[in-house]
């Protein structure tokens, strides 16, 4: 499958993000797309629910999302508005995050939050991808940080 996943500012749902992304529960990290520039910009957003997994530990009586967690949804959606960009054979190829700079976290996210994705394109060169990204609730920063990721044949 390699055709394009959208043209300009169009909504993704949930059936085609499972689609394009290889994660699935409790992994997926991106409920619906909600607009794509390709090679510019992407938004979207995770519903966050008390019964996410990971609330069972972290922390029992407090419960916040890891940050780890919020990164991985900036880098899933990442994922998302480089296939949009230059799409890929998705039957044969994955890509993989390589790594994160700058990563600062502001407040935390706890069930019941929106967190609103925003990923934005620094530098793309053939398949390397260098991303900006930022999460948020209801306006006020949650994290940030610049992702690196990159296209490769799912058989390497």
């Amino acid at each position: 499958m390699t055709e394009p996943t959208s043209s300009p500012r169009t909504v993704i749902e949930i059936e085609r993000i499972l689609q394009i992304l290889p994660h699935r529960w409790p992994f997926v990290m991106v409920d619906r797309v909600t607009e794509v520039v390709p090679k510019e910009v992407v938004r979207g957003h995770k519903c966050v629910t008390m019964n996410e997994p990971w609330f069972l530990g972290h922390f029992p009586h407090h419960p916040v999302m890891p940050g780890v967690l919020i990164l991985e949804s900036l880098a899933q959606i990442g994922g998302i508005l480089a296939y949009a960009s230059d799409p890929f054979d998705i039957s044969t190829s994955l890509m993989y995050f390589l790594g994160i700079d700058r990563a600062k976290f502001r407040r935390p996210v706890i069930p019941g939050d929106r967190l609103d994705l925003e990923v934005k394109v620094m530098h793309h060169r053939e398949n390397v991808w260098k991303l900006k990204g930022t999460a948020s609730v209801d306006g006020a920063l949650c994290a940030e940080g610049e992702l690196l990721a990159s296209v490769v044949d799912r058989n390497a």
